[in-house]
């Protein structure tokens, strides 16, 4: 769609877009009825890193509310929106409120709703290339409009990105030969208090598929108390929204304040409403609005009652002479300094660090955006105009690099304040939001790309807090999910063994960096990747941090002994590498494993490696403790005798089998994982190149080439299959369409076993991290297939801003707002830093 000329709003064309209020005839289905799935209506969050977000739809409606960190609520909250008004020079009148979606709980019923696109009449186009996202209407108001939103996100910022705040930069062209008079309304519904669990509690409950989960139960609607008043000064206009609690003790969760403001100008006319009602008719707003296009400044300040909402607004009104163009910042901020987890468990949010504790900053967070959104703005531009720039990269990959960044703010994130232990805070972010638990150390292996080349003082903090937690124990028993579901009686493990290095850092409702190890569908004490993952992440991000850093690997090296002692201790027959034991006992948690195995037995001996290398840095720099040579001989030995078992035991003659002692035929897409990192790390290689390239070939022919034909060919019956089931709208992947490389299938892109899960499922992230091994060997055409058809599915289907962590050839997805998406990252890094790409 070509968009009319507006000298004001120029858009990437490489952003991401969907036409305005056009539904989605396809896209993929949940696979698990318990899992989270929300529908496709997705669009770009706002909101700082840690600070809470909310997502905006291509509808143009405000539907997904992450301010209670950790926490997820979807809803559509009509009364948050902007509307529009312009009278022509013939004094003719419109207006409309700039969403398609009409509230379907039957409020605000005296609105206008925004037509949305149809066949013969588009209305304007949604674009994303995150931070940033644009509205662009058309064809309905005389006015070309565009609004730009964003949040100061942009790589190396570890103070304006934790800032709680959006702003909607509103771009106005009068394109006719006669003045136009326009005027923008905001209204806001005040939402102090709704974001707090009321039934806080530590009860861990298994779903369908295993995998733990607790309520959350959120104050929404509960707004007695809360009240609005007007905010006035030389360079700001606006609404804070307040509540009823105690100011002079300090917040609790969920309260704070909200502000929506503006800049005041001399030919801007600025009226308000403070107290309306968002749950009525919304004819105590409109009516005037619609009308005159300006509010009766009713500055009623009194606060909600019991059962009643309250809502504000601003109508900012003004002409344009034939020709002319404006621009006018609406800043939406918000204060809600605690996130709490267990019950008094809580931390102060990282924006804190700049304004102070007290709840009481929206006013002055939404002044600091007034004052420095321009600059701001050519930040985020200028870290992605290099990248949009370039030529040898295709424009859906440039698109797909930001969006899926996407989920640093909306992936639960937690970012506190500075200590002395962590100077920039610590931080998290959920595995997703089916399993909520923080920064899973093996889907982090890939997804960690996006802070590790982005924020890098964020990927030491969360190495750090891995460190921490390696030497801890805690042996409270919990069950099982796996062996639960297996049938078997009382399947209970204690939950964190002493030198074991935990899954993750815990859940929302715990205490996150603290209380480790919080999955308890396997028991992760017993898996063989995650000690090997801690101790090449922890390198990895000294090595990518300029090799300086002595401090931080100091900091880590105690928790890498011991990880690699206590992992040693699984390799049963002494060939230096740990065996798997059958159960699901790694990142691939269906997919049982038995003997040693292409994907462990990998990262082990990269593991080595890179811990031999950090020993190597810390004697030279004369800081390593004094068993370090004794360990050096250790790891060297165990080093030497791994590779001798390596190769021989797996390789059959054309790629690394599954393992050693299942005699399964498939091929795993991710069996030389190890491998990548080894010479991502400039680590000496695991096997030889020919049998790299080897296995590379035979795994795009059969996970990618192979098995796409398979689902090609399906696909239309699946379609007839599923059509009208209980699956609702269901979509096969249409013929001629690859959506990705699978796990693992046999040579020929056929299941070994038809019933299994992980192995016929499409990871995203394990794509983006294959794709990124594909670039390293410099078969980029291979890498960017992969890549691009995962892509497409995503954002093709209706998984943009959720994207899952697996899809599959029936057209359902698992585990949305998954954090190993962000593997995108490696892939460009990959592309710009080895041969042949």
């Amino acid at each position: 769609m070509t968009l009319p000329s507006n000298p004001c709003s120029p858009i990437p064309p490489q952003a991401w877009q969907r036409p305005l209020g056009e539904p989605w005839p396809q896209h993929y289905v949940v696979r698990y009825a318990s899992n989270l799935d929300d529908g496709p209506c997705h669009g770009a969050p706002l909101g700082g890193l840690g600070a809470g977000c909310f997502g905006r739809s291509p509808r143009g409606d405000f539907n997904l509310w992450h301010l209670d960190g950790g926490e997820h609520t979807y809803l559509e909250i009509p009364a948050c929106q902007f509307s529009l008004f312009e009278r022509s020079a013939t004094g003719q009148t419109q207006a409309y409120a700039l969403s398609t979606q009409t509230p379907r709980d039957g409020s605000l019923s005296a609105w206008q709703w925004y037509p949305a696109t149809t066949g013969d009449r588009p209305t304007g186009t949604y674009h994303a290339l995150y931070p940033r996202s644009w509205y662009h209407y058309q064809q309905v108001f005389q006015a070309q409009v565009t609004c730009s939103q964003f949040s100061p996100i942009w790589p190396h910022n570890y103070q304006e990105a934790s800032y709680p705040v959006a702003v909607f930069d509103w771009s106005f062209h009068n394109p006719t030969d006669q003045p136009l008079t326009l005027s923008l309304m905001v209204s806001w519904q005040n939402l102090v208090g709704w974001f707090t669990n009321t039934q806080p509690s530590a009860t861990v409950h298994q779903r369908d598929d295993g995998s733990p989960y607790y309520d959350y139960h959120p104050a929404l609607g509960q707004s007695q108390g809360n009240y609005n008043r007007l905010v006035t000064g030389d360079d700001l206009m606006g609404c804070v929204m307040d509540g009823a609690w105690d100011h002079q003790a300090g917040p609790r969760e969920g309260q704070g304040q909200w502000c929506v403001a503006t800049r005041p100008a001399p030919d801007l006319e600025i009226s308000y409403d403070l107290r309306w009602n968002p749950a009525g008719d919304g004819r105590d707003l409109w009516d005037s609005f619609a009308r005159l296009g300006r509010l009766m400044n009713l500055l009623d300040t009194s606060p909600a009652g019991s059962g009643e909402q309250v809502g504000c607004a601003l109508a900012l009104r003004f002409t344009l002479a034939p020709g002319a163009s404006r621009q006018l910042p609406v800043i939406l901020s918000w204060d809600l300094p605690v996130t709490e987890f267990a019950a008094g468990t809580q931390a102060y949010r990282r924006y804190t660090d700049f304004f102070d504790r007290n709840g009481t900053n929206a006013q002055a967070i939404a002044a600091t955006a007034l004052a420095q959104y321009p600059q701001w703005q050519r930040a985020i531009a200028d870290w992605q105009q290099p990248i949009l720039d370039r030529p040898d990269l295709p424009d859906w990959l440039k698109m797909a690099l930001f969006n899926e960044l996407y989920d640093l703010a909306s992936g639960g994130t937690l970012w506190s304040t500075a200590s002395p232990a962590d100077p920039v805070g610590q931080f998290a972010v959920l595995e997703c939001l089916d399993y909520r638990w923080y920064e899973s150390l093996d889907v982090r292996l890939y997804g960690g790309f996006a802070t590790l080349l982005l924020w890098p003082d964020l990927e030491k903090a969360v190495m750090r807090a891995f460190a921490r937690a390696i030497p801890s124990q805690d042996a409270r028993p919990r069950i099982i999910g796996y062996h639960l579901l297996q049938g078997q009686e009382n399947p209970v493990a204690p939950r964190k063994l002493k030198g074991a290095t935990p899954h993750d850092l815990g859940a929302p409702n715990e205490h996150p960096w603290q209380q480790t190890n919080y999955t308890s569908y396997q028991d992760c004490n017993q898996w063989k990747d995650l000690g090997s993952d801690f101790v090449i992440q922890v390198y990895r991000a000294f090595k990518f941090t300029g090799e300086q850093d002595l401090g931080f690997l100091q900091d880590c090296w105690p928790a890498v002994v011991d990880t690699l002692q206590y992992l040693k201790h699984f390799d049963r027959d002494g060939d230096g590498i740990p065996e798997n034991a059958g159960a699901p006992d790694q990142t691939f948690d269906d997919w049982q494993l038995v003997g040693i195995s292409a994907y462990c037995g990998g990262l082990w001996l990269t593991a080595l490696e890179a811990a031999l290398a950090m020993a190597e840095v810390l004697t030279q720099a004369g800081v390593a403790p004094g068993n370090t040579p004794i360990l050096v001989t250790q790891y060297q030995r165990w080093l030497d005798n791994g590779r001798r078992a390596y190769h021989p035991k797996l390789w059959n003659g054309r790629h690394y089998r599954l393992d050693s002692g299942s005699n399964s035929q498939i091929v795993m897409a991710d069996q030389l994982c190890g491998q990548f990192f080894a010479r991502l790390l400039d680590l000496p290689d695991l096997v030889e190149t020919d049998c790299i390239l080897s296995s590379l070939e035979a795994i795009y022919d059969a996970c990618f080439i192979r098995f796409n034909q398979i689902v090609q060919g399906e696909a239309a019956p699946q379609a007839q299959k599923f059509a009208g089931s209980a699956l609702g709208n269901f979509s096969a992947p249409a013929l001629g369409q690859e959506i990705g490389v699978a796990n693992g299938v046999l040579p020929d892109g056929k299941a070994e076993d038809p019933d299994s899960t992980h192995p016929l499922e499409v990871w995203t992230g394990i794509n983006f991290g294959l794709a990124a091994f594909f670039a390293q060997m410099g078969q980029v055409d291979q890498a960017l297939a992969i890549t691009q058809a995962v892509v497409h599915q995503t954002y093709s289907y209706g998984l943009q801003f959720r994207t899952p962590e697996a899809i599959t050839a029936q057209g359902t997805f698992r585990a949305c707002h998954y954090l190993r998406p962000m593997a995108i990252w490696g892939l460009l890094q990959c592309l710009d830093h080895h041969p042949g790409s």
